[in-house]
């Protein structure tokens, strides 16, 4: 049996940070395998230096080490690589119609820290790959564009993660103060993108998250 399965049940059963007890016969029912293969599985990660064991009694007492937190943190990041590789698939939807209203309010900001004069409006994905749109951005260093006082009013800080849609450069922006929930991509662009990509409610739509300053 690989390990991976093994490794990813008993850190389900939380046997990260500290001891829990095991039976082998448990473990092989939740892995779909033998006893006889289980417990040759754990033999075989304790030897690897992934696993600490102490057998009490009839009780199996096992915690994952770092050798093997460190093993599974990898994995994740390159499985991370692979599957969302910069790309985000959503479905176009009709926003709030408060994007023209913020997009004045912080139209030199914009210009400023991305460097385009932005389109008054927003055109709002609702993600469908990767589960939100936090999944995508995670690893991604966003461009800060700070909040300011106008009018009496406070406007918070906005993170913007620069993103190309078929040729056309913007930015998705994460409002520090934001009534979205995490499946909604707000996108800000120097054109109107519903008009220059012929883009309708329901319309599929796929985009690559750029560097910064990447063309």
């Amino acid at each position: 049996m690989e390990k991976i399965p093994l490794l990813l049940e008993l850190a389900k059963l939380g046997a990260i940070g500290e001891r829990k007890a095991i039976t082998v016969r448990e473990l092989a029912e939740k892995l779909g395998v033998s006893p006889q293969t289980a417990l040759r599985s754990i033999d075989s990660l304790v030897e690897e230096g992934l696993l600490e064991r102490e057998v009490l009694g009839r009780r199996t007492y096992v915690e994952l080490t770092e050798k093997a937190m460190e093993y599974l943190e990898n994995l994740y990041s390159e499985l991370g690589k692979a599957l969302y590789n910069g790309v985000i698939v959503g479905e176009v939807i009709s926003g709030l119609g408060e994007g023209a209203y913020y997009i004045e309010q912080y139209r030199e900001r914009i210009h400023e820290y991305l460097g385009f004069d932005p389109y008054p409006g927003t055109l709002n994905l609702r993600v469908i790959f990767p589960r939100t749109i936090f999944d995508a951005l995670c690893t991604v260093r966003p461009t800060l564009i700070p909040g300011f006082v106008k009018g009496g009013r406070s406007f918070g800080d906005v993170k913007a993660y620069s993103v190309r849609i078929k040729g056309v450069n913007g930015a998705i922006v994460v409002p520090s103060r934001t009534v979205h929930p995490p499946k909604i991509a707000e996108i800000i662009a120097p054109t109107n993108l519903r008009e220059s990509l012929g883009l309708k409610d329901g319309d599929r739509l796929k985009l690559y998250i750029t560097e910064e300053g990447e063309k």
